[in-house]
């Protein structure tokens, strides 16, 4: 079971610092008109922690990510010409990447998926659209040939595209699912439900304890994706970080339906009360 223990696993923060020492996070994310997604995820990895975080996202994004997260770099692309170079650029810098929040399905995309399995050394999270990109190219030879930490957090549905499993059945054993397809494919599964469950490459499994129903709301799991990444960036082990990340996800969702109510809960007030979230060992050790 995941439950507050979990803050042990906590990155330690040192006196003497500055942003590099807490890690350069890469959000590739959102497409033309989702541009939220991209900002939710990059807001989540600086409250959860990183030092820097860059944002690679279509040109069309740009005034409104400077308006909304001033504090993250940008880089941006035309979605019909992309250059590649810049993009290499942006992984090359970045000492963890998060790709896949509001992607979309067009080719650009894709490609910017699998180049990242297959180029990108370090640790890597994959969500979303990166999942739905993954699942058409297939998943077997991609995974096999990734050497490099992997963490996948799929929904049920992303992941009965991913495994061909169909939904209803997934849905009846989250955690046996996300123990076998972590297995398999040599990689981190937060199989996203209720309960979430992390399957680890060993296939053992964690089932949270933290979360609620207020957080069934669009943009939620952008915010999970960036608070992994954030973790990843400040030298986390990858299943620290996936461990943390879905505990301290739901405990910012518990915090929020205190104050604000199950039924208007929204992603940003997962990434509000986050820090709170972080600071509870202190009160769980009283």
């Amino acid at each position: 079971m995941i439950d507050h223990s979990v803050l042990e696993r906590l990155p330690v923060r040192t006196a003497h610092s500055h942003k590099g020492t807490y890690g350069k996070v890469l959000c590739v994310a959102g497409s033309a008109s989702m541009a939220g997604a991209a900002y939710l995820c990059a807001y989540a990895a600086y409250r959860a922690g990183a030092g820097l975080v860059r944002i690679m996202t279509p040109e069309e994004n740009r005034i409104i990510l400077q308006e909304l997260l001033p504090e993250a770099v940008l880089t941006t692309f035309d979605c019909g010409q992309p250059d590649w170079a810049k993009m290499e650029e942006s992984f090359a810098w970045a000492d963890v990447a998060a790709v896949g929040p509001s992607l979309g399905g067009e080719m650009w995309a894709k490609r910017i998926v699998e180049r990242s399995l297959l180029e990108f050394d370090k640790p890597l999270v994959l969500d979303a659209d990166g999942l739905n990109a993954l699942a058409a190219m297939g998943t077997n030879e991609l995974l096999t040939n990734r050497h490099s930490p992997l963490i996948v957090t799929p929904h049920v549905g992303e992941f009965s595209r991913l495994s061909g499993v169909p939904i209803q059945k997934v849905m009846k054993d989250v955690p046996g699912y996300a123990a076998r397809f972590a297995e398999e494919h040599h990689c981190i599964c937060v199989l996203k439900d209720a309960p979430t469950a992390v399957g680890t490459q060993m296939g053992s499994v964690f089932v949270n304890t933290s979360g609620n129903n207020g957080m069934s709301t669009a943009g939620s799991g952008d915010v999970l994706t960036g608070i992994i990444a954030g973790l990843l960036g400040q030298q986390s082990k990858p299943l620290d970080a996936a461990l943390l990340g879905v505990w301290l996800h739901g405990r910012a969702g518990d915090l929020a339906a205190e104050k604000e109510g199950s039924y208007g809960l929204m992603a940003r007030h997962l990434i509000e009360y986050l820090p709170q979230a972080m600071a509870g060992k202190a009160k769980q050790d009283e």
